[in-house]
């Protein structure tokens, strides 16, 4: 069995304690009186070398060492007594509360007292002196405070510790939601950089495709005019982007963003991009006139659901018309896109899946319903992208 290593402070502790019980017994100073059971001499040395060695285990094996020493104390009344055994005693009681299990912290402060108490009662019935309550006041000092001074010092080292251990889950806490905070942040800028220029980098891609397969000048000047367009169109919105990026002044006050008044010029620009590809396009508002405008997520929502949707049509849609539908309810507002589905001949801009998945995260931020798919109508197969955004009633904005 492999005993565990002592402390550094133990070793200081006991050597101290040796050396000054060997000092006091060189000078001749005892406890007690020569009448002691035991002869004088060098045998009151062996209750002091006991204590001081239990020094080296109070921190690391505090049960046994306040058992033994419980002990060691004990003889120490049979002979002429050193001073430093008991001191060194006290220290072993101190430390069997502040290092012992919790269970001797609770029980060793009451058992010392109640010893102190049947100490006092019993020298005061037999000597029935009044100098009898100094036998107590000497077992109160040497048992009882010190197990209680150890009781103090561990409850505030529990404290201590508690505190500490809170500190440190708030702090976790706060370094989880910092991350949090980060990955949402970097989601919302991804959906924005996506939805603001994936529309004008289809669009020239798809008319600098078909500039170069077709040998028709007409063709190739109005494919260039298209990509040029486009091409100033992605570079303002990515300045715009880059600029809310870059902008450290602290206002609290929110960018301008795109509202439902601008799907009508969304959906020309989107007829002149998809006209080479044989798109038509179509809005159909049934909202009231009037009507209370819309919170502003639900507005940017709608806004950027209807141009990923564009955006998608132009890579894949097959020739025919597009319909973009705005149906206003007491719910809320719905959203619906509608386009021919097949293989389309011709150019196409490829496509990475992170629109649908960006719509689908728009739309569980406002705790709404988002489908996207193949549908069959009287007309053929379509493809539909339907977003149904809920509004309650106290979120309406009321009208200028």
């Amino acid at each position: 069995m492999r005993l565990p290593r002592t402390h550094r402070d133990d070793v200081l502790i006991a050597a101290a304690g040796l050396a000054c019980g060997l000092l006091l017994w060189g000078f001749g100073l005892y406890t007690q009186g020569p009448s002691s059971p035991l002869p004088d001499g060098p045998v009151v040395l062996v209750p002091l070398v006991a204590m001081t060695s239990l020094a080296l285990v109070r921190r690391t094996m505090p049960r046994t060492a306040l058992l033994a020493g419980t002990v060691a104390v004990v003889g120490d009344q049979f002979t002429r007594g050193n001073l430093m055994t008991v001191v060194m005693f006290a220290d072993i009681v101190y430390a069997a509360v502040v290092y012992g299990p919790p269970a001797s912290a609770r029980r060793i402060p009451v058992t010392t007292g109640l010893i102190t108490i049947a100490v006092t009662l019993g020298f005061l019935a037999w000597f029935q002196e009044p100098e009898a309550l100094l036998i107590g006041v000497v077992t109160a000092l040497i048992t009882f405070f010190p197990a209680l001074t150890g009781a103090v010092v561990r409850n505030h080292r529990q404290a201590a510790d508690t505190a500490r251990l809170r500190a440190e889950q708030t702090a976790l806490l706060a370094e989880m939601d910092r991350r949090q905070a980060v990955i949402a942040e970097r989601s919302r800028m991804a959906r924005e950089l996506h939805d603001m220029v994936a529309n004008h980098l289809s669009a020239i891609a798809i008319h600098s495709t078909a500039a170069l397969s077709l040998d028709d000048p007409k063709t190739s000047r109005d494919a260039l005019g298209v990509i040029r367009e486009n091409s100033v169109d992605g570079l303002a919105e990515m300045r715009r982007l880059i600029g809310l990026l870059r902008d450290t002044s602290g206002h609290d006050e929110p960018a301008a963003a795109p509202t439902l008044d601008g799907l009508d010029a969304l959906v020309r620009q989107a007829g002149l991009n998809g006209a080479a590809s044989g798109l038509t396009f179509r809005l159909v508002d049934d909202r009231a006139p009037g009507a209370d405008p819309l919170p502003a997520p639900v507005e940017l929502a709608a806004y950027r659901i209807v141009q990923e949707s564009l955006t998608n049509t132009l890579k894949h849609a097959d020739a025919g018309e597009v319909t973009v539908a705005l149906h206003s309810a007491d719910h809320g507002l719905t959203v619906q896109v509608t386009s021919a589905y097949g293989s389309r001949p011709g150019p196409r801009a490829p496509g990475s899946g992170a629109g649908l998945v960006g719509m689908r995260e728009r739309i569980a931020l406002l705790g709404g319903v988002f489908e996207a798919g193949p549908a069959q109508e009287r007309g053929g197969r379509i493809w539909r992208v339907r977003a149904e955004l809920p509004v309650a009633e106290d979120d309406k904005e009321p009208s200028a």
